[in-house]
């Protein structure tokens, strides 16, 4: 079986009434959502940045990313530590989400391409639509949806006013 084949793990969680996954290998851990140093200058969709075990680490606001309104701090909002890159270089990035669900399991049979229309976020921000018990979770393509390149471009274009 290669590994293109292979059933892979996905982290679930929600955005409003809507289910995200990302791939678990590409996530560091989970961490309740906490007090953050705002940065000034930047787009709304960057909360601020964190203190992670001595490391700066900036705070995406995923609903205003998607070009929603910005998330609404909650009991169960968590922020999602993981790894990104930027210019060949990794590095970490965490994703405000209004709550973690579980790690699901997903073959690659189960999923389908991304819609062509209909989608409430850019099309390219989506690796495909896992169907799990009768129900579409959209999976994120996180290397363009969170891309910091990108991000970084938005960021300086937001502070020529």
């Amino acid at each position: 079986m290669s590994t293109e084949d292979a059933t892979l793990q996905y982290l679930t969680f929600a955005l409003g009434d809507e289910v995200f996954a990302m791939d678990i290998r590409t996530v560091r851990e989970i961490i309740q959502h906490a007090a953050m140093t705002v940065v000034p200058l930047m787009p709304k969709f960057v909360r601020g940045v964190i203190n992670l075990r001595g490391a700066v680490v900036p705070v995406i606001d995923l609903q205003s990313r998607f070009g929603r309104s910005t998330t609404l701090v909650g009991k169960k909002t968590c922020i999602v530590i993981f790894d990104a890159s930027s210019e060949g270089e990794k590095m970490e990035l965490g994703l405000m989400v209004d709550a973690v669900s579980e790690v699901i399991e997903i073959e690659p049979a189960q999923i389908e391409p991304p819609p062509q229309f209909g989608t409430s976020i850019q099309r390219e921000f989506i690796r495909g639509m896992g169907k799990v018990d009768g129900e579409f979770i959209v999976i994120l393509e996180p290397e363009r949806a969170l891309n910091v390149d990108d991000m970084a471009l938005l960021a300086e274009k937001s502070a020529v006013v």
